[in-house]
């Protein structure tokens, strides 16, 4: 786990359009515990760039050239597994939101998203690994209903009252501070109930929890 005190978030960006990389770079370098530490124009340059730099967190254009963002991300995630990842999009599919979320994605953005978004979203992806928006929520839904999935391939486990609890906050996209102050406890003691949850579902992210919660029942899919 990452060391929360450190004071900067290294930063790397790729993305095809030169002015566009320029006015998010601009917009974060006002940001003290910001550092943008590398760009790239696609995928493959990218790569190329990440054996120099260690970014701590990546905005990703889906769409680019040479390599785009969903050939990139897996990559990324199997070369450098601590690196969280935004992906960035002008377009908010559902389908390709929710791809992109069971492949690694740590959260989605639209490119028309304002600079204070893109903050929050690079920051707590750092500090709690994911970012869920409506968008991110939504995708998720959809593509769980879309999909149907058959009841055999749902394995129901006991879960404790606790556990239930920290998991709906959890979908309503609470923060873990926000979850320990509800439910009365420490914010490592959410970390650990987390993580039996990933342990007990067999769920490998957040995304994964999310999916069982909708698929057990245990959120609406609305």
């Amino acid at each position: 786990m990452k060391n929360l005190d450190s004071p900067v978030i290294k930063v790397a960006i790729a993305d095809d359009h030169h002015l566009f990389r320029t006015g998010v770079r601009t917009s974060l370098s006002s940001r003290k515990d910001i550092q943008m530490v590398g760009e790239a124009e696609n995928g493959m340059q990218l790569l190329n760039l990440l054996k120099h730099i260690k970014p701590d967190v990546i905005l990703l254009d889906i769409q680019m050239p040479i390599m785009d963002g969903l050939t990139t991300l897996p990559e990324i995630k199997k070369l450098y597994p601590d690196v969280k990842v935004v992906m960035l999009s002008m377009h908010n599919d559902h389908s390709v939101i929710t791809r992109m979320m069971e492949i690694g994605a740590n959260s989605y953005l639209t490119k028309d998203s304002d600079s204070e978004l893109i903050y929050q979203a690079i920051k707590t992806c750092y500090e709690e690994e994911f970012f869920f928006n409506d968008l991110t929520n939504k995708a998720l839904l959809t593509g769980l209903r879309q999909k149907k999935v058959p009841e055999h391939e749902i394995t129901e486990v006991n879960l404790t009252d606790k556990e239930i609890t920290v998991l709906k906050l959890m979908c309503e996209e609470k923060s873990t501070k926000e979850i320990a102050d509800i439910v009365d406890i420490s914010p490592r003691t959410v970390e650990a109930i987390r993580d039996k949850l990933k342990s007990k579902t067999g769920a490998k992210s957040m995304a994964g929890l999310v999916m069982y919660a909708v698929k057990t029942g245990l959120v609406e899919q609305a």
